[in-house]
Parts: C-alpha cells; sequence; structure tokens
C-alpha cells in the first residue's frame, strides 16, 4: 500500500471514421490502492508526464483520507478516536452509504470494520470463533453520523470501513482527472472497478469483461463469462471468489459480512455485477446486493427495475446460472 505507484504508457492508434478522426488514445498502466490501474483515453497529446504525477498525488491522497491499511490515514485516525474531524472524501462517502444503506434492509453498513477484521480480513489476523454477539453493539449506522465536517459516535468503539465505495469513488476521481487532461473518450479501471464515457479507438462502444467466479480465480481477465458493452458511467463487480478461507469446521467464511448477524455472507449468489451512473454507487450497490443473498438479491431487483444488475449464481453441480436485470439487458453482449 505504502509503495510508490509505476506507470507504463503506450499510444494506440486512432482509427478514422469516414472523414472524422480521433486523437490517438494513450494507455497508462501502474499500481494503485495497493492493486494494478488502467486508463485508456484521448488525453492531450502533451499529457502523459502531467497524469502521471496527478495519478500519483489521487493514489496518495485517496490512501491518506480513507485507508484502513494506513495507521496514518484520517479514517484510521477517527476510528482511533484521535480526530473527529473528516475531510470532503470521508464526508461523501458516508453520506452515498447512508443512501444505499437504506435500501438495503440493514446489509450495507459502513460500520461493519470490527466484525470484518474479526473475521480475519482487512489485514488483521482471524479469531477462530469471535465473539459476534459482542462485537455488533458497537455495529450500526444508528451509532455515528456527520455534523458538519465532524464525525460523532454513540460509542467510541465505533469504526468505520469504506472499502466496499472508496475503490468505485476513486475511480470516478480518476476519470475526472482524465477529462481535465483532455479526455472526450476513456475506460479507466481500478482493481476491475471501470467508469467510461464514449467509444474505444475504432469507434465503438467499451466491453468489459466479466470473470467467471469460481472459487480462487485470480486471473484478471483469463476467464471470462460475459462482457458488457458501456458508452459512459461506472460498472463493478463484488463476489466471494477472491478473498475468503475455510475455518476448521470446513465452512466458507467470505469478506462480505453481513452486519444485522455478524457472520459472512455466503450464498449461492457467487457475483454481482452493477451498472450505474458512478462507479461509487455501483460498488456499493454490489456489495449489497451480495450480502443479502440470492433470494433476497433477486426480490430487491424486482422492487428496483430500475437498477442494472448481471447475477451468477450457482447451479447444480459445476454449473453456473445467470439472472439478467430488465435494465441491464441491453448492455450484455452475446
Amino acid at each position: 500500500m505504502g509503495t510508490k505507484p509505476l506507470f507504463f504508457f503506450s499510444v494506440l492508434l486512432a482509427l478514422s471514421c469516414g472523414c472524422t478522426s480521433r486523437r490517438p488514445y494513450t494507455t497508462v498502466d501502474g499500481t494503485m490502492l495497493g492493486t494494478t490501474f488502467h486508463v485508456t483515453a484521448d488525453l492531450r497529446a502533451a499529457a502523459p508526464q502531467e497524469f502521471y504525477a496527478a495519478v500519483a498525488e489521487l493514489d496518495r491522497e485517496m490512501k491518506a483520507s480513507m485507508s484502513v491499511f494506513e495507521s496514518t490515514s484520517l479514517l484510521s485516525r477517527i476510528n482511533r478516536n484521535e480526530t473527529d474531524s473528516a475531510d470532503r472524501h470521508i464526508l461523501f462517502n458516508l453520506r452515498l452509504a447512508d443512501s444505499i444503506g437504506a435500501l438495503s434492509d440493514g446489509r450495507y453498513d459502513v460500520t461493519v470494520l470490527p466484525l470484518v477484521e474479526a473475521w480475519g480480513f482487512a489485514a488483521r489476523e482471524r479469531t477462530a470463533d469471535p465473539d459476534v454477539d459482542s462485537i455488533l453493539r458497537f455495529v450500526g449506522r444508528d451509532k455515528v453520523r456527520a455534523e458538519g465536517s465532524r464525525i460523532v459516535k454513540s460509542d467510541p468503539r465505533v469504526r468505520l470501513d469504506f472499502n466496499s465505495i472508496a475503490k468505485g469513488y476513486t475511480v470516478d476521481l480518476l476519470a475526472e482527472l482524465a477529462e481535465r487532461y483532455g479526455a472526450e473518450n476513456y475506460v479507466v479501471d481500478i482493481g476491475g472497478e471501470v467508469r467510461c464515457k464514449g467509444v474505444n479507438a475504432s469507434g465503438n462502444p467499451w466491453r468489459i469483461g466479466i470473470e467467471t467466479p469460481f472459487d480462487g480465480n485470480m486471473s484478471e481477465g483469463e476467464f471470462l463469462q460475459r462482457r458488457i458493452r458501456m458508452t459512459g458511467g461506472g460498472l463493478a463487480t463484488s463476489g466471494n471468489y477472491r478473498r475468503f478461507y475455510v475455518d476448521a469446521r470446513g465452512r466458507k467464511v467470505a469478506h462480505t459480512i453481513d452486519p444485522r448477524t455478524g457472520r459472512s455472507a455466503v450464498s449461492r449468489l457467487l457475483s454481482v455485477t452493477v451498472a450505474a451512473e458512478t462507479c461509487a454507487e455501483a460498488d456499493a450497490l454490489g456489495t449489497m446486493l451480495l450480502a443479502m443473498g440470492a433470494d433476497d438479491a433477486l426480490e430487491a431487483l424486482r422492487r428496483m427495475p430500475e437498477l442494472k444488475a448481471y447475477f451468477i449464481l450457482a447451479g447444480e453441480g459445476d454449473a453456473y446460472e445467470e439472472y439478467i436485470s430488465p435494465a441491464m439487458e441491453s448492455m450484455i453482449m452475446e
């Protein structure tokens, strides 16, 4: 998390459509937020080196604000009650988390950090059998609020975790950065979460791959279940096929925790992909639906027909089942 980002540049030749030529597309790859990032965009000709510096600064800013892995971040200091002053990033994500949480019947809650740590995620050693009931006493969005730029807790043990939304939010900021450097067409990707606008160098919609959710799939695109066609907005996929372990009783424990029960939210719903206006919204909604489990998530989509979502579910044997919400159907490629 603390290493300096590395960036690599290449230029794609833009194809002409009729008499109209496009600016060449630049590709920038590197590391950001402890994972990989990728940008393909028609940046201004002189922009790549300046863009490099701006992306590095954005990476530092996000880690200094909302990282639960950085002990000196503002969020870590708020969680330790060393300060109650929040910055604009924390306040924005807290408000957005509240709006998503209101749709979730308690399944989406950014005070879940003590539970995530107790089960061995968020870079903490896991407890063999955590005292969930004890921890639940200081988990709940009614236990923390923003007053102006201050974070007010009803219990000092309440701690916030924006890992379910912060990466998508940073994708949105990276997209804004590309636009400031002249991009009119782009796709930006941090760890598989995407925001795009316009068309690719061939003049076609951007194509985004959705991975096959078998346990331990770390291939980053080698095994794809579907492709999504996009010309704008954010896309995020949530799943429990990478970050999980099997406990001493043979039970799968995944990083998605149901804040109502304090236990891992494992169901036959293996992967949730959501498209939304912003990547932050898509990120949070995907986590919410995954935490609901298959039956409740399908019912939620029936109540919210405008939601663009694609589910991969466990079927018979090694087979997969799919559910595509009506609002998402036009984006799925055959």
